[in-house]
């Protein structure tokens, strides 16, 4: 029973954090979501800092082999990059904003410890996009001479603004054409 209620509370501990944000909920929010007392909360989790590292650890356990997982099952660096943006727009229709995104719009409120797990956040998402962008350069996908990191920041910054933009508007419909418009930029211009 333990494990179980530790578990939903994560998972309640991530619908609040990227809806409300993390500073926005309280111990009190999340016992009243989960069905059970504030103290039964804090035997959990002690403090919501430590909620908080929990909370983005057990986010990247399951992101990490999702990423590794379109490595394995996409061959080119474009129809990687088109399921990487699915990743935001599905999230998006599940009415939730990017957990990246989430944290750091208040990454100044956030603890220590939270602000270097998000800063090693979008440093996961640059390595693996700095990766697929060497991928495309290597195959001809994209042109060469392009700063690979300097396109994956713009990549990742395009996926997490576009984002931002959708959540506001409650249209995840924009993430998709303005990524999916800068990946083809990225291409070597026709020859027509």
């Amino acid at each position: 029973m333990s494990v179980g209620t530790r578990e939903l509370l994560l998972k309640e501990a991530e619908t609040l954090a990227r809806t409300r944000g993390y500073a926005a909920f309280s111990y009190a929010d999340l016992a009243q979501r989960v069905g059970i007392r504030k103290a039964s909360v804090h035997h959990h989790f002690p403090t919501k800092e430590a909620l908080g590292v929990a909370l983005v650890d057990s986010y990247l356990a399951k992101f990490m082999p999702a990423l590794a997982a379109v490595l394995e099952d996409e061959r080119s660096a474009k129809a990687r990059l088109a399921v990487y943006s699915g990743f935001f727009v599905d999230s998006l229709r599940d009415g939730l904003m990017p957990l990246c995104a989430a944290l750091s719009a208040e990454v100044a409120a956030l603890p220590q410890s939270m602000q270097r797990q998000a800063s090693t956040f979008f440093e996961l998402h640059l390595d693996w996009l700095s990766g697929v962008v060497r991928d495309g350069i290597a195959d001809g996908e994209f042109r060469a001479g392009l700063d690979v990191r300097q396109t994956a920041t713009m990549l990742l910054g395009v996926a997490e603004g576009a984002s931002l933009v959708a959540w506001a508007l409650k249209d995840s419909t924009r993430i998709e054409p303005a990524f999916s418009q800068v990946v083809e930029s990225l291409a070597e211009p026709s020859a027509d």
